[in-house]
């Protein structure tokens, strides 16, 4: 094995002049896009069960092998998270800078999909009534969201996948460990080794995104078809124009004035996590990627191994700010109630501070039932968007993804610990790179 696994992707075979050219990962994704279309079109037209049936299993099992590293994943990286901030000087100021920049952006964010819902009035001229619209199994509302946090055993939030409370004991577990010092080292260099064990185990299955980007978006097609696309066309639109402001227009717009840094160079450094929570609809799945990218792009890996993990359960642009404005106008709409000013004011609160019930999981129908809730809008009226929700998903996660890439991005030039060599210099994919990365030591700079 050569000892330099980057040269060895470059030079020639010896045995023959003749070599397959790699297909970069982003090509791969495109492909797997354009190939789920036309499957898709093509199971759903020409009526082909078997075709259908292929679509749903290859979707459904590459997002079950995104979940099945989730629950240890997100425990695993708060945990170490935290405790890496001992390494880092400023702990708490950087920690504190990090939450007020999600607060910040997300009120940025639910500004921006209310002005939209207000002038398209997305619910206008569908064709839906509200006996289209059905009842949730299960609601969110504020006191389940705060009684929801703690649990009744270990266990059953790892067997439950509920999230929020695997960081509530991940967060114990990891301040316990400050606490306790040099005693608590072994448990530590334990939870570190599990987490590179998992983060490796889910590359193999980041690989297969291509694969499952043919299922995803060919079942998508096939199983809702362009029609019913069509009834919600205003409001499809409404939500990727909303993403596309933030992540194109007001994250671009940060990076200019507060980080003072190039946005295209955070674009060509994060898009690899971009495109991949597109693909996969989970901030979580999509974690190790964007763990990467932010440190490519100069974030040191002590702070970034905190804040991404940190962002990937609570930082939601998509999911929790722009979704629920538009889809609670949207409601309002179908169901004739006239929202007021106060009710406005109330998205934008419910939004800020109840993002993190959204938990980095695909999907945002736990937000969605919470804004209702508080706002006493009928709950029927998630069945109305349930069967567009993951159209809809794929560009909602992607901003949730731009903007846990963003803030580290940003605290860091405000606190004067980015490095811009590294930053200036990001450019390849991580998913294509990832065995040269792990091969070689890792050069971090060091936090003034």
């Amino acid at each position: 094995m050569s000892a330099n696994p980057a040269s060895a992707t470059t030079d020639e075979p010896s045995g023959s002049g003749f070599r397959i050219p790699k297909v970069p990962f982003w090509a791969q994704i495109v492909a797997g896009l354009v190939l789920g279309v036309l499957l898709g079109w093509l199971a759903r037209s020409q009526d082909i069960d078997w075709l259908y049936t292929t679509l749903d299993k290859v979707g459904h099992i590459f997002v079950q092998l995104l979940k099945l590293a989730v629950a240890p994943l997100v425990f695993f990286a708060i945990l170490v998270s935290i405790t890496n901030l001992r390494k880092v000087n400023n702990a708490a100021r950087l920690a504190g800078r990090t939450v007020l920049w999600f607060m910040i952006t997300s009120l940025i964010a639910v500004a921006i999909g209310l002005a939209i819902g207000l002038i398209t009035n997305p619910g206008s001229g569908t064709g839906l009534t509200p006996k289209d619209g059905k009842a949730p199994e299960h609601a969110g509302s504020w006191l389940d969201f705060l009684t929801g946090i703690i649990p009744e055993n270990v266990i059953t939030p790892f067997t439950e996948l509920n999230v929020l409370q695997i960081v509530f004991m991940a967060a114990v577990a990891g301040i316990a460990a400050l606490q306790l010092g040099e005693k608590a080292q072994p448990i530590l260099t334990l939870s570190e080794a599990v987490l590179e064990l998992l983060q490796k185990a889910l590359w193999w299955v980041i690989r297969l995104a291509p694969i499952g980007t043919i299922g995803l978006i060919g079942y998508a097609i096939a199983d809702y078809g362009w029609d019913l696309i069509g009834k919600y066309a205003t409001f499809t639109a409404d939500v990727y124009i909303g993403c596309a402001l933030v992540m194109f227009g007001v994250y671009p717009l940060l990076l200019a004035t507060v980080a003072k840094v190039s946005p295209l160079q955070f674009f060509k450094g994060a898009w690899p996590a971009i495109q991949l929570a597109f693909v996969s609809r989970s901030s979580v799945g999509t974690m190790p990627v964007t763990q990467q990218v932010t440190e490519r792009l100069g974030v040191p890996k002590e702070y970034a191994s905190f804040s991404v993990p940190f962002g990937a359960t609570t930082k939601m642009d998509g999911c929790a700010a722009i979704y629920p404005a538009l889809a609670a106008i949207f409601i309002a709409q179908i169901f004739d109630v006239q929202l007021g000013v106060g009710d406005y004011i109330l998205i934008a609160f419910v939004s800020v501070i109840g993002s993190a019930a959204t938990a980095g999981l695909t999907g945002a129908t736990v937000m969605l039932t919470l804004t209702l809730s508080t706002l006493g809008l009928p709950l029927e009226g998630v069945g109305l968007l349930m069967a567009i929700d993951p159209i809809l998903d794929m560009m909602r996660t992607a901003t949730n993804v731009a903007g846990q890439a963003l803030v580290p991005v940003l605290v860091s030039a405000r606190e004067k610990i980015l490095d811009h060599d590294l930053y200036n210099s990001a450019s390849a994919s991580p998913v294509d790179d990832v065995e040269v990365q792990d091969s070689e030591p890792a050069k971090v700079p060091v936090p003034a």
